[in-house]
């Protein structure tokens, strides 16, 4: 099997993914502190509350850098499905998933720089990034700030409700990220994926790829950095 290999992730995307990453995991494991501070509890649980909440808006942050990021270069359109087939690719993908992964069949989406994502990626990341990041925020920022706007914690429910909320969406957090390491060892090797979020560069079938560029080498099994 011949490869190309492809600049998929600039060095930007790639900080931001690993420090929200980094974040996420230390967010829910100090959770558990705060939660069953009995089991889980290392150290003291007001480092524990105070190391959270730092954590919470480190992600806040990156977060907010990260939204300017994809909408000022434009690459806010590889989270956005292509209403066009969507539904078919989806169904394509969702079939290899299955089972032709186990068949080790090619894979159905043909990667590119300007398409890294599959349809199923599309929809989970944009109801993560628009939908579970921003209840899990709010609810965060509201039980940290509950003395400071009471009224607005009241008028949700109170503290009860949105820690329940605030504790749902982050054992969604854990089940994506459990899925999401699980699914980096789908690429042609198990650490293919993973290198490729390090290093930027990611070896691509060529019969997936158009055209691979006057500046990309190719050779068997493995190709050579673009120059």
């Amino acid at each position: 099997m011949k490869y190309v290999r492809m600049h998929l992730y600039s060095l930007y995307e790639r900080v931001w993914h690993w420090v929200q990453a980094l974040a996420i995991l230390l967010l829910i494991w100090t959770g558990l502190c705060i939660h069953d501070p009995d089991r889980f509890l290392v150290f003291s649980f007001q480092t524990a509350v105070t190391l959270h909440n730092v954590l919470g808006f480190i992600v806040l942050g990156n977060a907010i850098f990260g939204a300017f990021y994809y909408l000022t270069t434009g690459t806010i359109r590889q989270y956005l499905p292509r209403p066009h087939g969507y539904l078919v690719l989806a169904v394509r993908q969702v079939m290899y998933y299955t089972g032709g992964i186990f068949r080790n069949e090619p894979h159905p989406l043909e990667k590119s720089s300007e398409h890294r994502l599959n349809p199923l990626q599309q929809a989970t990341y944009l109801i993560i990034l628009n939908v579970l990041l921003p209840i899990q925020i709010i609810t965060g920022i509201l039980m940290w700030s509950g003395q400071k706007w009471p009224e607005a914690v009241l008028s949700v429910g109170g503290v009860q409700v949105l820690a329940m909320i605030h504790g749902l969406c982050a054992w969604l957090f854990a089940a994506f990220i459990i899925t999401h390491v699980y699914l980096t060892t789908a690429g042609h090797t198990p650490l293919t994926n993973l290198k490729a979020m390090i290093y930027g560069y990611e070896d691509v079938p060529v019969e997936h790829t158009e055209t691979a560029g006057p500046s990309i080498k190719t050779s068997e099994g493995q190709s050579d950095v673009a120059s």
